[in-house]
């Protein structure tokens, strides 16, 4: 299993797709998948049956997860969409914006 640059929390940009050149922040980060589910993008209906807690049921709108690699970081530091490299400081292995070069 290969890691991931991207991280829950972290701000990125929709490389391709339907929503492609929006920025979000990622909801969870599923390595194992190498997918992200970032917030407002890849919208998918989804039919929920009656239960005890949603006695109407319906159709409710949530977040599908998508490709790590059709999303880009955004540094926190410049800004900008950005490729990213790591660096190990004092035992602990931190990644470091090709753009601006500090770490984060």
């Amino acid at each position: 299993m290969q890691s991931m640059n991207v991280k829950t929390g972290d701000q990125v940009k929709v490389l391709s797709g339907k929503d492609k050149g929006a920025t979000a922040k990622v909801l969870r980060a599923l390595p194992n998948e190498r997918k992200v589910i970032v917030e407002g993008v890849a919208m998918v209906k989804k039919a929920l049956r009656p239960t005890q807690a949603n006695q109407q049921g319906g159709i409710s709108t949530q977040e599908a997860a998508i490709d790590v690699s059709n999303v880009e970081l955004i540094c926190p530091n410049c800004n900008k969409p950005t490729r990213v490299g790591h660096e190990v400081k004092d035992g602990k292995k931190l990644r470091v914006c090709k753009k601006c070069g500090k770490t984060f």
